[in-house]
């Protein structure tokens, strides 16, 4: 370790400044990815908030509002995408409104051997079913989502034929 020359001193001052500088880039990547991984973050909690919103719709009778989470499946999906839509629904066996759709949705049947009272069905391919009692049954439907409170919606539903609108909140 001797005393450095002259000569060598601007040489090694070059090093040092070139490996600083290429430690000030780095850190400036490394502070741009932190950035960008925060920012993807935060985008993706939007997307997945946005996410959760379209998993949810709103059933309306007359003036009361009940939330629906939909299902997460292509019959959801397709039935989203008639919405908003109003319908006039027929009672069945006192349990049920039903009504056509205006057109046909992807299905996966399944028999549920118990719906519940709030059970957003499909039944077929075309007929939108609302359940507001619960029973056993041996048919086959396609589960659009549920009714998020179904306290209150047979007495909204009552005995008779009913117009009910489906909207995005």
């Amino acid at each position: 370790m001797g005393l450095m020359s002259p000569t060598s001193m601007p040489r090694r001052t070059h090093w040092v400044r070139a490996g600083v500088a290429a430690f000030s880039v780095a850190l400036t990547l490394a502070a741009g990815a932190v950035d960008n991984r925060a920012g993807s973050a935060s985008r993706g909690g939007a997307i997945a908030a946005a996410s959760l919103e379209q998993s949810r719709m709103l059933m309306t009778i007359g003036t009361q509002r009940f939330p629906i989470t939909l299902e997460d499946n292509p019959t959801a999906r397709a039935f989203v995408q008639l919405l908003p839509l109003v319908l006039d629904m027929e009672e069945l066996n006192g349990n049920e409104k039903h009504a056509k759709l205006p057109r046909p949705l992807p299905t996966e049947p399944e028999r549920p051997g118990t719906i519940r009272a709030g059970d957003l069905l499909l039944y077929g391919d075309a007929t939108l079913v609302v359940f507001y009692e619960t029973f056993q049954s041996g048919y086959s439907y396609t589960r659009i989502g549920r009714i998020e409170e179904s306290a209150g919606l047979s007495r909204a539903l009552g005995p008779d034929n009913q117009r009910i609108a489906f909207a995005l909140p």
